[in-house]
C-alpha cells in the first residue's frame, strides 16, 4: 500500500474515531507539551539570565573587585559568611592602585550604594538605591540619559552636589514637571537634578529605574562611601580576552598590595556574569538532566495506550483484514498499513504536543515576569519521538494482523 494512502486511511480512522483517537494519543500529547513548554521556558531563562540579568547587573566585558560576593546563589555555610565579613575593605587606596598598574586598556568607576529617602516638596521616595560613582559609570553599566546629560569628571574631582535620577523617581517625585535644574534632598542635603537616565524597565518583576546616581565624592558619600572605603571597583575591558587578562593583573595587584602569601586564599573577590549565572546553571542543568525521563515516562504510558488501541482495532477489523488478504494483498502492505497508522496517530498527538507546549510556555511568559523561547530543535526531537513512539507501539498489533488466516478473519463476526 502506497505511504499516502496508508496516511489517509489513518487520518479517517481518526476522525471516525474521534474519542477513542483522543485517548490513544493523549500519552504522547503530554510528553511532547511538557518536553516543549519546559525547554521552552529554560531557553528564555538561558537568554533572559545572560542578557538581563547577569549583564546588567554585572555588565559585558566587565567585572568588579569586591570584599565579598555581591550575588550568591548557592547554600553557603555560616562559616563561610563570617570569614567573608572579615575581609578587609576595598578603599580608595586600593581602588587607585589598581587604575594605576592595571596596563590592559580598560574603564574604571569606584562605587558604593545603600539604600536612602529622596524628597522634593513634600513628595518622598523611600527606598532608592542612592549609587555614589565616577563618571565612567555611564559608559560601564551602557546607563542612557535620556534628558539632561550625566555629571562630569570634574563635578567628581570637586564633589558637586549633583545627582542623574531613574526613571520611577522622576515619575514619583516630579509628575508634569521637568525635573532638570530642581532640586532633591538626599540625607537632608540639597542636589541638583542634572539628568533623568532612559527608562530600563524591570528584572524579575523588580524595577530597574529606582535609583539615584551621584558622585561618589558628594556631601552624601558619609552615608554610602564611609571611612574612605568602596563596595566596588568596577573595571570594564574591551573584549573578553582582555577581561582575562585584567582579572589576573588586578589579582596579582591585590594579593602583593595585601602581602598574601602563595599559599594564602584571596581575602577579596572578583565577580563576573559568569559567576552571577552559576546558580541558575546548576538549577538548568539537573531541569535538563531530569526532563529525558519524565519525557520518557509519558511516552511510554502513550505508547502502551497506542498498542491496546491498535490491537482492539485489529480485533474490530479482522474482517476488513480477510477481505483485503483474498483481493491479493500482501502480509507486508497489512504490516505496513497498521505501522503507519500507528504512527499517524502518534505524529497527530505529537503536533497537538507542540502547539500546546508552545501555548503553554508563551502563556507563563504573558502572565508572569519569565520569559520562554522555542527551541528548534526541541521541536524536531518532538516530531522524531512522536514518528517513533507510534511505529514502535504498532509493530506489535501490525504483525499480530499481518499473520492472520484470511479464511478464519473472512468468518469473522
Amino acid at each position: 500500500m502506497p505511504l499516502l494512502e496508508a496516511v489517509r486511511m489513518a487520518l479517517r480512522t481518526i476522525r471516525s474515531q474521534k474519542l477513542k483517537s483522543f485517548f490513544s494519543l493523549i500519552g504522547v500529547l503530554i510528553g511532547v507539551t511538557f518536553l516543549i513548554a519546559v525547554v521552552s521556558i529554560i531557553q528564555g531563562m538561558n537568554v533572559y539570565m545572560e542578557d538581563q540579568f547577569a549583564n546588567r547587573l554585572v555588565g559585558l566585558n566587565t567585572f568588579s573587585l569586591r570584599q565579598r560576593p555581591d550575588i550568591v546563589t548557592g547554600a553557603v555555610k555560616e562559616e563561610e559568611w563570617r570569614s567573608w565579613f572579615r575581609r578587609p575593605r576595598i578603599t580608595y587606596a586600593d581602588a587607585r592602585y589598581v587604575k594605576e598598574h592595571v596596563t590592559v586598556p580598560a574603564t574604571f568607576a569606584m562605587f558604593c550604594s545603600d539604600r536612602q529617602t529622596l524628597s522634593f516638596e513634600g513628595k518622598q521616595a523611600k527606598d532608592i538605591e542612592l549609587r555614589g560613582t565616577e563618571d565612567s559609570y555611564f559608559r560601564i553599566k551602557n546607563v542612557d540619559i535620556a534628558s539632561g546629560r550625566a555629571f562630569s569628571e570634574q563635578e567628581v574631582r570637586t564633589g558637586q552636589a549633583v545627582v542623574v535620577i531613574g526613571d520611577l523617581i522622576a515619575e514619583k517625585l516630579y509628575a508634569g514637571v521637568d525635573p532638570l535644574g530642581k532640586s532633591v534632598v538626599i540625607a537632608g542635603l540639597p542636589y541638583r537634578v542634572i539628568g533623568v537616565a532612559a527608562k530600563q524597565g524591570t528584572l524579575f518583576g523588580i524595577s530597574m529605574d529606582k535609583f539615584a546616581v551621584m558622585p561618589y565624592t558628594a556631601p552624601a558619600r558619609r552615608w554610602i562611601c564611609p571611612h574612605n572605603v568602596l563596595d566596588e571597583l568596577e573595571i570594564r575591558a574591551t573584549n573578553p580576552a582582555d577581561v582575562q587578562v585584567a582579572m589576573g593583573q588586578v589579582e596579582a595587584l591585590m594579593r602583593s598590595r595585601r602581602k598574601l602569601r602563595p599559599d594564602e586564599a584571596n581575602n577579596f573577590f572578583l565577580q563576573t556574569p559568569e559567576a552571577a549565572l552559576d546558580g541558575w546553571k546548576k538549577i538548568s542543568g539537573i531541569l535538563m538532566t531530569a526532563l529525558p525521563g519524565l519525557v520518557a515516562i509519558s511516552l511510554v504510558v502513550g505508547g502502551i495506550v497506542i498498542m491496546n488501541i491498535m490491537l482492539m482495532a485489529v480485533s474490530e477489523r479482522t474482517r476488513e483484514i480477510g477481505i483485503r488478504k483474498a483481493l491479493g494483498a500482501r502480509r507486508r502492505d497489512i504490516l505496513s498499513q497498521f505501522v503507519v497508522e500507528s504512527a499517524t496517530l502518534s505524529l497527530v498527538g505529537a503536533a497537538l504536543g507542540i502547539a500546546t507546549g508552545i501555548g503553554l510556555a508563551f502563556l507563563v511568559k504573558a502572565v508572569t515576569p519569565m520569559p520562554a523561547a522555542v527551541a528548534p530543535w526541541s521541536i524536531v526531537v518532538a516530531v522524531i519521538l512522536g514518528v517513533s513512539v507510534g511505529m514502535i507501539a504498532g509493530v506489535y498489533p501490525a504483525t499480530r494482523a499481518a499473520r492472520l488466516d484470511p479464511i478464519a478473519a473472512l468468518r469473522a463476526e
